[in-house]
């Protein structure tokens, strides 16, 4: 009987073993395979990231190539806008949402102002602050009278470039006829 039963738990042990490395060839399957160290993306130059998480304590770094002088930058990229003041003054930064289209990188200045209109996708919006054409459409800066930022219908040919209403409250304040405007990627 012993030589019966030890032929057993042998068949069990090798049962369990076989279940256990069939397990583990299956959760290995299906984890996602890591990169190779050396096949590891070279990191983008710390100007041209954008953070994932930023830090409301510490300021967002104004882009690199944006400019000198008392400016508002926006950043078609990083989604943010930043306005610049004197020398020596932090720059005010915000992020917006990006309208369907984008002018050029260059330097632009504000050419007209809105108090209260009704929006290139019929949305009632203020303090508009046109600086661009692009592709046929007014671009400016905006926001809802509603509060909200949704993403643009990009089915449509839209100018506004939207933000939160404190955001747009800033930048009429900020941004006048004439006011210098940086476009970056």
């Amino acid at each position: 009987m012993a030589r019966s039963s030890s032929g057993i738990v042998a068949g069990l042990t090798a049962a369990a073993i076989a279940v256990v490395g069939f397990l583990g060839y299956q959760a290995s399957a299906t984890a996602p395979a890591a990169p190779p160290k050396a096949a590891q993306p070279v990191p983008a130059p710390v100007e041209n990231q954008v953070p994932a998480k930023l830090d409301p304590a510490k300021p967002v770094p104004l882009p690199a190539d944006s400019g000198s002088g008392v400016r508002v930058v926006y950043s078609v990229g990083q989604k943010r806008v930043w306005l610049v003041g004197e020398a020596g003054q932090e720059p005010k930064s915000f992020p917006v949402v990006p309208s369907t289209v984008h002018p050029k990188p260059g330097s632009y200045a504000v050419s007209s102002r809105s108090n209260t209109v009704t929006g290139s996708d019929g949305v009632p919006v203020e303090h508009v602050v046109r600086f661009a054409n692009a592709d046929g459409v007014v671009v400016g800066f905006s926001a809802r009278v509603d509060g909200a930022t949704p993403e643009p219908d990009p089915n449509k040919k839209t100018g506004g470039i939207r933000m939160s209403r404190a955001d747009g409250d800033a930048i009429w304040a900020f941004a006048t006829i004439n006011a210098k405007v940086v476009v970056v990627p």
